[in-house]
């Protein structure tokens, strides 16, 4: 099958097949169009809404379930010493809840497809334990280091999830880009900056809890693009990926909490403490499950750098109100590092917003955006993304012929201008616009 080239909303390539951009009346032009600045300005600002809307979600959800943690861990309330235990039953409790989404509501949230055993061991499990050494490891890491230095090294995550990203090309690459993330990842450090002991073992922890974290996240985002796996909405992705994870987990609890301590700590002493401490325990997995389902959409619909972004504006977030309402002391040092960071998320936004202006994008007569069906793009053994890119002359040639011979040559010339003409200057602006991406 052969495809032509746009750039989508994010100013990324995507690859529309030939034959479903010709609907009815064999008129392609009367359908598609080449979108114009109006066009992709309202575009661009339905789609910010609507990922300000699952930011918003997630923003609540994890700040109750950060807020709920603390009450859980602090040795001045309910003191329960045991995170990754925690983790672990949250896993259980988010697989439960999603597989009821399946049942009660298969037509949204079950997709036909399901991964093959060879697939799920080759793609899924390593997703999953990525994501259980980024929580384990962090947790772990915790336990030797300040938080402050512990905030400072995880921030560096933002670097390995840009350079998977890059990897994995989810991103195209951008001098641009790169100097807004480091610029963000350099205010990170400003805004925690404080006087701590440099302790070796925990920043080896941290540090590759991070590597981990941006590896999770670039697997996740690649996982949720193919269908053929049946893992393209967030419940199913959840149902698949929380069983491997709790595995992951609770290797990492047994090896370093010791469940034999736990269950003959005080909070399992009877009945009546057993059922109250797990009461206590699960509840707050249901939050979590709303929160990753949140995380989920967001990957899905804007891609995980955003959703690091977002992560790292909560922080500023938390760090400023805490500063108003509790009165916490922030040197000057650090009010920079909140004005730095602060900048490089706005120059952030407004990056992806100039690539969507600029880029060049195909809509429908009803003004949507033309999106791929994954489902005809081929088997994802064979490529990064799942697709084999066909975009020869004989390729369009063939499906030109096969398709068009009917109508005059004046019309097929027509439909190839507005179609295959790929403006090449636009696309390699920066030098970077080679890059295939399917969104």
């Amino acid at each position: 099958m052969a495809y032509y080239a746009e750039n989508d909303t994010e100013g990324r390539h995507s690859y529309i097949p030939v034959e479903s951009s010709f609907r009815e009346g064999g008129h392609g032009e009367s359908n598609i169009h080449i979108a114009s600045l109006a066009e992709k300005q309202r575009i661009w600002w339905r789609t910010a809404i609507i990922n300000a809307c699952f930011l918003a979600s997630w923003y609540i959800f994890a700040t109750i379930l950060s807020l709920y943690n603390k009450w859980m861990f602090s040795p001045d309330h309910f003191a329960f010493p045991y995170p990754l235990f925690v983790t672990t039953l949250h896993m259980s409790v988010q697989f439960v809840l999603a597989a009821t989404l399946r049942v009660w509501f298969p037509h949204h949230f079950r997709p036909e497809r399901s991964p093959s055993v060879k697939d799920y061991g080759k793609k899924a499990v390593p997703t999953a334990v990525a994501t259980g050494l980024d929580i384990g490891l962090s947790n772990v890491s915790l336990k030797t280091i300040a938080l402050s230095f512990y905030t400072m090294c995880k921030s560096s995550s933002l670097i390995f999830v840009l350079f998977f990203a890059f990897f994995f090309r989810l991103e195209v690459f951008s001098l641009r880009l790169v100097v807004v993330i480091l610029l963000i990842f350099g205010g990170v450090i400003l805004m925690v900056a404080s006087e701590t002991a440099f302790v070796l073992p925990g920043f080896l922890l941290v540090m590759t809890a991070s590597a981990c974290g941006g590896l999770r996240w670039s697997l996740t985002q690649l996982l949720m693009k193919n269908k053929n796996m049946g893992l393209d909405n967030p419940a199913a992705t959840i149902f698949w990926l929380s069983p491997a994870i709790g595995a992951t987990t609770a290797l990492i609890s047994i090896i370093w909490e010791g469940w034999f301590n736990i269950y003959a700590s005080p909070f399992f002493r009877d009945m009546a403490s057993s059922l109250r401490t797990g009461l206590f325990l699960v509840a707050p997995g249901i939050v979590a499950f709303c929160m990753v389902m949140s995380e989920y959409y967001i990957i899905q619909r804007a891609g995980v750098l955003p959703m690091s972004i977002a992560g790292i504006a909560k922080e500023v977030s938390t760090i400023t109100i805490a500063a108003w309402v509790y009165e916490e002391e922030l040197t000057p040092l650090n009010i920079v590092g909140v004005g730095i960071t602060v900048c490089g998320i706005g120059l952030f936004t407004f990056h992806k917003y100039r690539n969507s202006i600029d880029g060049r994008l195909s809509v429908d007569a009803e003004g949507n955006m033309i999106t791929i069906d994954d489902e005809n793009m081929g088997d994802s053994s064979d490529s990064v993304h799942g697709v084999d890119f066909e975009l020869s002359a004989a390729n369009l040639g063939h499906r030109e012929d096969d398709h068009f011979a009917h109508q005059g040559s004046d019309d097929s010339d027509a439909h190839q201008r507005l179609l295959f003409s790929t403006d090449h200057d636009d696309n390699h602006h920066e030098g970077e616009e080679d890059a295939e991406q399917v969104f």
